[in-house]
């Protein structure tokens, strides 16, 4: 500690435990009568130490004492701090909303008064009670402060929210009122993810009329140590046996197409649409170059299509398997409430800096439903986020750089509310050319009126509904019961594969087939069809879909642990098929074709590499991410779709066609 230059020693409580056990429960129960002692003992040990490095010690010198290690029942979050946690020692994992400047704060004042040229000093000790900053004596003689006498600290406050995918459903997330002092100050910002060791106490309300004093205290976490938390703190554990297992079903070959296919059973086919999302989940290799250039590897998607076509399903779907998902409405949301904003604080009348969404999801996903439903306004609001993955405040005297490094899911509908097939694509999306071309894949989910792939839809949600159990209300459970199932969640994260039933078999070999372009739909309950799906028992028939645990394990090992590398031949292979995009003029593209399309088959092939486990992108890799993106480019499944030469020629022909099938199938269901 002292060799560092610092003054705060950190004690582990579980070696602090192993020392003396009782003295450790003594110290969380009454954390203010043992600190002190801690402090003087510190101070005594340091001065007598006879250190003489490039700070020694001295008698002006003051010392703190901090606390790590495992809390047990004292590690909380927000929502866990109770009236019988107060006066006590805990930890609190959360997410930082708001944080105020450094200012002082007076310990020791010293005042002079010129009549009796007396001199008075008062210490400030205790924040808990409202304490009057002296200006006259006894006698009423005017007192001055001595600036240069007086001893001052610095006080930061921050405001500490519970993590939103930890929030109970259906709840608001809590927060609590943080406290920084001394060189605890000035170690986070906004968007940061921290566990805040301290005390929590409670405060009475400052009396500003002569009413009577109310009975409700206020709450405040007075922090001795902060620790940053790392991404991978958001997934699930793994332990040697999964780690077996990743490695033995990554030496597959189909082993992506696999992983696409389990994602979202309850939802009929977008094969393609499947793949993009688990490319997003599993992201490119993020570079920061020398020269303070900053590259994203994180992949933006984008779904646009006709109504009732999975297009929500699907970014629930990513909010549950996502280790960090964060899910937001284009009709609620301004620009400020995505990246982040400057408020003034009721009680202290400052200006802080409070985050967004966006910088809530760094390292992790954002989806925005009813993406069209923005304004103007507030989709140029994170254009800077999408691709520099930073938001720049310069409001109100605040110049900041917060972090936002997230992955974009939004959904859209056209212009028109459904897909017009005689406009060109462009025409109905309506979006810039500036904030499209920050999306890497743009999918156009369309409606089509197949009576075969109607069919198969209808026995798919069909097969969904009768193979669903009994729903909680029906059961008359209790709610906290549903959520928690400690039991079943242990016995289904052992488990690989999905178990159906030969009465659940869907045409599968269907399914996975390119049909994005075909009409899509999903049971009433997401959560609650692919708990049946897993429920029921094994057959021989049934295709081997990996769990949702597997998946989030298979996910946070790939992502987290390999940056794979470009190979020669990876190289020329994307070169010759950016050269060849630029080129292809004649085809209608749904996406601009900028130099951002290259970044855009870089980072899916090496997502595509990290399904693999690999450390080197290989020219298979660029391959398959080109499928996709040729995919998502030109929609080559959709033969409905006419560009604007063809639209005068056969407007009859591509409104007739619908009509002629609705009435064909009406006929055969009479």
């Amino acid at each position: 500690m002292l060799m560092e230059g610092k003054r705060r020693l950190i004690i582990d409580i579980v070696d602090f435990q192993k020392f003396n056990a009782q003295d450790s429960i003594e110290l969380m129960k009454h954390p203010l009568e043992y600190v002190p002692a801690f402090e003087s003992s510190l101070k005594q040990f340091a001065l007598g130490s006879n250190y003489s490095g490039e700070s020694p010690p001295s008698e002006d010198d003051e010392f703190w004492v901090g606390f790590s290690g495992h809390f047990g029942s004292h590690q909380v979050s927000p929502r866990g701090l109770k009236a019988s946690l107060l006066h006590s020692l805990v930890c609190v994992e959360g997410i930082v909303t708001r944080c105020s400047s450094v200012k002082p704060k007076i310990v020791k004042s010293v005042h002079y008064c010129e009549e009796t040229s007396a001199v008075f000093e008062r210490y400030f000790n205790d924040d808990s009670a409202p304490q009057i900053f002296p200006s006259k004596d006894e006698k009423g003689n005017p007192l001055s402060i001595e600036f240069g006498l007086s001893i001052f600290r610095d006080k930061q406050t921050v405001v500490l929210q519970e993590m939103p995918e930890r929030a109970p459903a259906g709840q608001l997330p809590r927060s609590v009122i943080v406290m920084f002092e001394n060189d605890v100050v000035d170690k986070v910002k906004p968007g940061d993810r921290i566990s805040v060791y301290g005390i929590f106490t409670s405060y009475a309300k400052k009396d500003t009329s002569n009413a009577h004093t109310d009975a409700l205290f206020k709450t405040v976490l007075k922090a001795n140590n902060v620790v940053q938390l790392g991404k991978e703190l958001y997934g699930p554990k793994l332990t040697v046996e999964d780690l077996q297992k990743i490695k033995e079903v990554s030496k597959e070959e189909d082993i992506f197409d696999r992983l696409a296919v389990s994602l979202a059973p309850s939802i009929f086919g977008h094969e393609n649409i499947k793949k993009a999302v688990l490319l997003q989940l599993l992201g490119g290799v993020e570079k920061n170059l020398a020269n303070g250039t900053h590259i994203r590897g994180d992949v933006n998607v984008m779904l646009i299509g006709d109504p009732s076509t999975a297009k929500s399903q699907i970014l629930r779907f990513t909010l549950g398997i996502a280790p960090l998902a964060v899910s937001t409405s284009g009709r609620g949301s301004s620009g400020v409430g995505l990246t982040a904003a400057v408020v003034t604080d009721k009680e202290s009348g400052e200006r802080r800096l409070e985050a967004g969404a966006m910088v809530l999801a760094d390292r992790g996903i954002v989806c925005i439903d009813e993406f069209d439903k923005m304004s103007q306004d507030d989709r140029v609001a994170i254009h800077e986020v999408m691709e520099q993955q930073t938001v720049t405040i310069a409001k109100a005297g605040i110049h900041a750089s917060l972090n936002a490094r997230c992955s974009v899911l939004a959904a859209a509908n056209p212009i028109y509310g459904k897909y017009d097939r005689k406009k060109k694509p462009t025409e109905n999306i309506g979006l810039p050319d500036s904030l499209l071309s920050r999306f890497d894949l743009m999918f156009l989910v369309l409606d089509n009126l197949e009576i075969e792939q109607d069919r198969k839809i209808a026995n798919h949600v069909l097969e969904m509904h009768r193979t669903v159990p009994r729903s909680v209300e029906e059961q008359k459970a209790p709610i906290s019961h549903s959520l928690l199932l400690p039991e079943e969640e242990d016995e289904d994260e052992k488990e690989i594969y999905v178990k159906y039933s030969s009465s659940s078999q869907v045409d599968w070999s269907t399914a996975s087939t390119s049909s994005t372009s075909s009409q899509s739909t999903t049971s009433q309950s997401q959560t609650s069809s692919e708990a049946s799906l897993s429920t029921t028992t094994a057959s021989s028939n049934g295709p081997l879909l990996f769990t949702l645990s597997f998946i989030k394990k298979y996910i946070l090992y790939a992502k987290t642990l390999f940056s794979p590398t470009l190979s020669e031949e990876a190289e020329n292979r994307i070169v010759e098929a950016f050269a060849e995009l630029r080129s292809n003029e004649k085809h209608i593209h749904t996406l601009p074709i900028t130099p951002r399309t290259l970044e855009t088959i870089i980072r899916l092939s090496a997502a595509h590499a990290k399904c693999h486990l690999s450390h080197q992108i290989t020219k298979r890799n660029v391959e398959e991410a080109l499928k996709i993106l040729k995919f998502a480019l030109f929609h080559e499944d959709s033969k409905d779709i006419v560009s604007g030469a063809e639209v005068e020629e056969t407007p009859a022909q591509v409104t007739s066609k619908p009509n002629n099938k609705k009435t064909k199938r009406n006929e055969e269901h009479l």
